[in-house]
């Protein structure tokens, strides 16, 4: 059995459709069910969840409070609802497409050996995209990803993105929940609850793979393409990467710092690059990024 758990915080205003869009799925409805985390959202989601509710009541559809604010805190909360042995995790702010479920289950049916999957995540502008985006910053601001139309396991240091990802549930009695000290907080832009769990998982040998067939479309708002979020979120990257890192060791941070250097030098060449083919704006906005990225892991406040 499947078990969608969807995490939300004040986005009444894309719950119902990321809820209908799983719901219109062409997948029997005994084989699944949706567990809906409410973070303690002050907006319409009470009043969403019921108008779905009303409307899809062949659907089994759970709705909790999580009351502990976080991300993470919402994430382990579904897997204490869930009922099903896979637990696919779904962004609150998205679309999936008709195949979704069926994707996942035939998957984990047939690899027994795979812990863990996600598959392609694919944006969707509410305004124009800038252009100041790039591949690197597609990646960083809409979660975009997409690995080409084949089933593949993922790289070395490559992963499922969170709003996209599903897990088989005995995963988490061998390496443990969600760091809680990681993961958004409220409006607090930390992350890395999913790279630090992806970390666990390589450790320990387990396998997790990409499947092309399960996308996810994230909608993403002009809020999203303003300086000042671009800002706020690449500071909160190098801050979570310093909390990640130092919860494993002072080496593990060292060696983060080490990297960050590589990254920089990896940064110019690519800033030169657009440079030279007339795209500063990209360029100037990858620089920002490393900045930012650099002074979160370094720095208490921006």
């Amino acid at each position: 059995m499947l078990s969608i758990i969807i995490c939300t915080y004040n986005r009444y205003n894309y719950l119902y459709n990321v809820l209908k869009s799983i719901a219109e799925n062409d997948f029997s409805l005994s084989e699944y069910e949706i567990v809906l985390v409410n973070n303690n959202s002050t907006d319409g989601t009470d009043t969403e969840s019921e108008r779905f509710r009303r409307d899809f009541p062949q659907v089994a559809f759970r709705y909790v409070v999580e009351k502990n604010q976080g991300l993470s805190h919402a994430r382990n909360r579904g897997i204490a609802e869930a009922k099903g042995d896979i637990l696919i995790y779904v962004d609150d702010d998205a679309l999936v497409n008709k195949e979704f479920l069926r994707s996942y289950a035939d998957f984990f049916a047939q690899y027994p050996q795979a812990a863990a999957a996600g598959g392609a995540i694919l944006p969707i502008y509410e305004t124009a995209e800038p252009k100041w985006m790039s591949h690197f910053t597609k990646q960083l601001i809409t979660g975009y990803l997409y690995l080409g139309n084949q089933t593949k396991k993922f790289g070395k240091r490559h992963y499922p993105g969170g709003g996209n990802a599903a897990y088989r549930k005995e995963v988490f009695g061998k390496i443990g929940l969600f760091n809680v000290d990681l993961g958004r907080k409220g409006e607090s832009l930390i992350g890395a609850e999913e790279k630090d769990i992806f970390d666990k998982m390589t450790a320990q040998g387990m396998e997790f793979y990409y499947l092309p067939n399960a996308i996810l479309y994230h909608i993403i708002p002009e809020s999203k393409l303003t300086k000042e979020y671009f800002n706020r979120l690449t500071f909160a990257i190098g801050k979570s990467e310093r909390i990640r890192t130092l919860n494993i060791s002072k080496k593990k941070f060292r060696s983060r710092l080490f990297s960050e250097l590589v990254k920089w030098c990896a940064t110019c060449v690519l800033f030169f690059a657009y440079l030279i083919s007339f795209q500063p704006q990209k360029g100037m906005k990858l620089l920002a990024f490393r900045w930012n990225v650099s002074k979160g892991l370094l720095l208490d406040n921006p």
